[in-house]
């Protein structure tokens, strides 16, 4: 493709790339065309396609920076009325891995883990990560936090880097729709298609998404400082990103520090029960149909 992949201009790879940085409408117009390319994916085809590897070095631009989903190296075909996919281990890309691709104890793997990544991707996007104060140390796993303290302070420009109001919008909306995207429970994430709308709609009609459980820095902050059974450092599991907070977040049986994280997490574990009993009766339903 003519402008390569989208990595290239998130990460400025190549000559000539260290100054250039892409208008907030082509931002925007990427996002939505990614959306759109999901959404077909999911509901367009006969067979519904789930990516499981939306990263920036897979979504390729064309001339007119037109996005295209590529690498299909880790896809899967799942009918139509099945909502929940049987899959054998982790497949994706640490950062854009949703946690119940990385641990079942979220809910089942379905077309909604694609949302997470798109979620990711999108913040990624928007710059949320490399325009955060850089003072404060914060790990990959925890950056929401930080884009939600903005949001709720509605410091836009510290977070975004947008400079004129219309740019402020386009940087909020994007944001606004990521967040739902990467809700820790599968259920509380819209489908591609919601997306689709969300993104072609009006600022006014968002909410701020309930902060992700996964996201706090509570967790990442105190237990660095604590050891396992074993003997290793929780330090080293939050330095590895993602994956690591994932990994113990998921434990059964783990404490998550001093303040109500273990309670927060049998919340989550709750949740995840009554939404899976809810799937059942609504698949029975169907089935009665």
């Amino acid at each position: 493709m003519p402008n390569g992949s989208l990595d290239n201009f998130i990460h400025k790879h190549g000559s000539g790339m260290a100054n250039f940085r892409l208008e907030w409408k082509i931002l925007s117009e990427i996002a939505v065309g990614i959306a759109r390319g999901l959404e077909y994916l999911h509901r367009g085809c006969n067979t519904r396609i789930l990516h499981f590897d939306i990263k920036p070095q897979n979504i390729l631009l064309d001339k007119d920076f037109r996005p295209k989903i590529s690498d299909f190296g880790l896809a899967k075909l799942c009918k139509t009325k099945d909502s929940i996919v049987s899959m054998m281990g982790t497949r994706g890309t640490a950062g854009y891995i949703a946690p119940e691709v990385f641990s079942r104890n979220f809910g089942g793997v379905s077309h909604k883990s694609d949302v997470y990544s798109y979620g990711m991707l999108v913040l990624e996007m928007v710059g949320a990560r490399t325009n955060l104060d850089s003072g404060v140390s914060h790990t990959s796993e925890m950056f929401p936090h930080y884009v939600y303290k903005d949001l709720e302070l509605e410091k836009d420009e510290n977070a975004f880097g947008a400079i004129t109001e219309e740019e402020k919008e386009i940087a909020r909306k994007m944001v606004l729709i990521s967040l739902w995207c990467i809700q820790t429970i599968p259920s509380d994430r819209p489908s591609m298609s919601k997306v689709v709308e969300m993104l072609e709609g009006p600022l006014h009609s968002l909410r701020i998404a309930p902060k992700p459980l996964l996201f706090s820095p509570t967790i990442a902050t105190e237990d660095s400082m604590t050891t396992t059974s074993g003997g290793s450092t929780m330090g080293s599991m939050v330095s590895d990103g993602p994956m690591a907070a994932l990994e113990m977040a998921s434990r059964s049986h783990v404490d998550l520090g001093s303040h109500g994280r273990h309670e927060d997490m049998q919340a989550v574990r709750e949740k995840i029960e009554g939404a899976r009993k809810e799937k059942e009766r609504e698949d029975e339903e169907e089935d009665n149909d």
